[in-house]
């Protein structure tokens, strides 16, 4: 009897699958499996023979592939999902066949009949799942071997504590717009900043959030500053966590100065650590420590945000004669409970806006005088009723009420009056709701979520061309995040919703496509997909398209559809063609 004889050896691992299979295979299982069987004959099989790998298996809709180099295994993956971008772009996005990818180098153990298992297997799999589709993702050691050999940008992802791998990985993200990379946004024509998350060196888990407040408050100081360009905390807050080069991240996000910085606490010490960065060079431009009690911390906020921009632009610190004219909390245990709410109001899940608006609530019992946390928990409460969650009738006046002792405490609060703003637009009120976002905005130029809301009310109203100009603006100023997580495509949502009030509906469904590619989950671009690929006379492809926001939004109806216009379109004729969109598509 011949002893079966396990081999090892180093390998690069490609591991890949069908994003969306299920769905894929509902909507029609033979065209979904002659599909899939053409990509492996015409472009995987062709792909992998070509870089001179080995198909180890592939069950239904995953397959697995070794090669001898990471180079070779991520310029394979790279030449399929091109390939496939291109076969996808003529074909309905419900039924494209896009594949996430996965790739690692480790040992492996090779039985006798080919078959390939251990840790470097394992952890190709798990890190193709953190790939979007029609991307891929690289472990670090498959990262490691390509650096600088591919024509390829792999932004960080930071480290992942991957199931059944006992350390974390860190993975890199290349992310494929067809063939060309996206253009690096250009420098504002005015001083601009990016806050990085600062770091918590207490060794405590509960002193993140007080990190997380330090980079807020210096944000919105800077950000009241009107000569000064700022990136919003949501895109900053992508870095947090992340080993990161710099200048890459200058180019990201289009900025020339940073600043970064540390905090530890001890008892009822602090000590916070900045420093401001040119982007460019790469030099250090100003530095300092601060050595306090923990009741002082805003007067340090002050201190940073003065020093900032005195280093940066001494002529226009000396104009502004700037000395922050924030109202702090009396209570700090306030401002972490608020804090902590601004981290999960952007996740956009009902689970978690609903635990920030417990925090928020915690916050005024502490603080009775905290306008901040009234306008926040009035946007919040807003919020429910925008994502459907909550019927207007019963918490808006509760909304309107928070908004407004918001502004009493303090008139000059920015998310005041874009809490303001927002309770009057869901109220059908949307011009009177505009005026106050625009308050919100002189106030607070860089604010990026404001700029979002006027563009959006701006296509409520049928003003295509201002909602299309704030829609960039509030993308320039968020170029990472854009709003919230898993809602990246919010933007080209607002921009399909402004072409379909000014009747460009080939450019509605052009940017429809791209919110779904960039959110495939968000309700209203799959809305104005539906209506404007009707009203175009694509009725079949307004049919198909219709069937997925069934499944995404159950409870859509005819009925449902006649109630809300009223609140979300402004004129008449933009109601009256909402409808008529979703008839020819065969809602009931």
């Amino acid at each position: 009897m011949v002893e079966d004889r396990v081999h090892r050896r180093l390998a690069a691992i490609l591991a890949a699958d069908v994003a969306g299979y299920s769905r894929l295979m509902g909507n029609d299982e033979e065209g979904t499996l002659a599909a899939l069987k053409t990509s492996q004959r015409e472009v995987i099989d062709p792909k992998v023979s070509e870089h001179r790998g080995r198909i180890v298996n592939s069950p239904g809709d995953s397959v697995l592939i070794e090669f001898a180099s990471a180079v070779d295994a991520t310029q394979c993956a790279v030449e399929i999902q091109k390939e496939m971008a291109k076969r996808n772009s003529v074909i309905p996005e419900d039924r494209r066949v896009e594949f996430r990818i996965g790739i690692n180098v480790g040992d492996i153990i090779v039985d006798n009949e080919g078959n390939i298992y251990g840790d470097g297997v394992n952890i190709a799999a798990r890190v193709e799942s953190l790939a979007s589709p029609g991307a891929l993702c690289l472990s670090e050691d498959a990262y490691k071997q390509i650096k600088g050999k591919l024509a390829i940008h792999a932004s960080d992802m930071g480290e992942h504590q991957l199931k059944n791998i006992t350390h974390p990985v860190r993975t890199y993200l290349v992310q494929l717009d067809g063939n060309v990379a996206k253009k690096a946004p250009a420098l504002p024509d005015k001083p601009s900043i990016a806050v990085l998350p600062f770091s918590n060196m207490s060794g405590d888990l509960e002193q993140e959030y007080f990190a997380d407040g330090m980079t807020e408050e210096i944000i919105t100081a800077l950000s009241k500053v009107h000569w000064f360009f700022v990136i919003s905390r949501n895109s900053s807050f992508t870095y947090k966590g992340k080993a990161v080069e710099l200048k890459q991240v200058g180019r990201e996000l289009g900025v020339r100065f940073f600043l970064e910085g540390s905090i530890r606490s001890a008892g009822n010490r602090v000590r916070v650590t900045a420093q401001l960065i040119d982007a460019i060079s790469g030099h250090h431009i100003w530095a300092d420590r601060y050595d306090r009690n923990i009741d002082d911390i805003f007067v340090v906020q002050d201190e940073i945000t003065e020093q900032v921009i005195s280093a940066i632009e001494p002529r226009l610190y000396a104009v502004e004669g700037l000395r922050a004219k924030r109202k702090p909390p009396d209570s700090l245990d306030a401002w972490e409970c608020v804090v902590r709410a601004l981290s999960l109001m952007n996740a956009r899940t009902k689970s978690e806006v609903s635990a920030a608006r417990e925090l928020l609530q915690k916050a005024i019992v502490l603080d009775p005088n905290y306008a901040l946390a009234y306008a926040l928990l009035s946007f919040v409460t807003t919020l429910g009723v925008h994502m459907g969650w909550d019927r207007r009738e019963s918490v808006l006046a509760c909304a309107w009420d928070n908004a407004h002792k918001a502004l009493q405490l303090d008139a000059d609060d920015p998310w005041a009056h874009l809490a303001l703003g927002y309770v009057l637009v869901w109220s059908k009120q949307i011009p009177d709701g505009l005026v106050e976002y625009q308050k919100a905005l002189a106030l607070n130029p860089n604010f990026a979520i404001a700029h979002y809301l006027i563009a959006l009310a701006n296509a409520f109203l049928g003003r295509s061309d201002e909602a299309l100009v704030h829609a960039d603006t509030a993308a320039r100023l968020s170029p990472r995040d854009l709003l919230a997580r898993g809602h990246a495509g919010v933007y080209n949502a607002v921009r399909a919703t402004a072409y379909f009030v000014s009747s460009q509906y080939r450019d509605s469904i052009e940017y429809a496509r791209k919110a779904i590619a960039e959110s495939p989950n968000l309700v209203p671009a799959h809305r104005m997909l539906v209506i404007s690929s009707a009203l175009a006379g694509e009725v079949e492809e307004a049919k198909l398209a219709l069937q997925v926001l069934k499944r995404l939004a159950p409870e859509i109806s005819l009925k449902r559809a006649e109630q809300m216009t009223p609140i979300v379109l402004f004129r008449d004729r933009d109601r009256r063609k909402y409808l008529e969109g979703l008839r020819l598509a065969g809602l009931k």
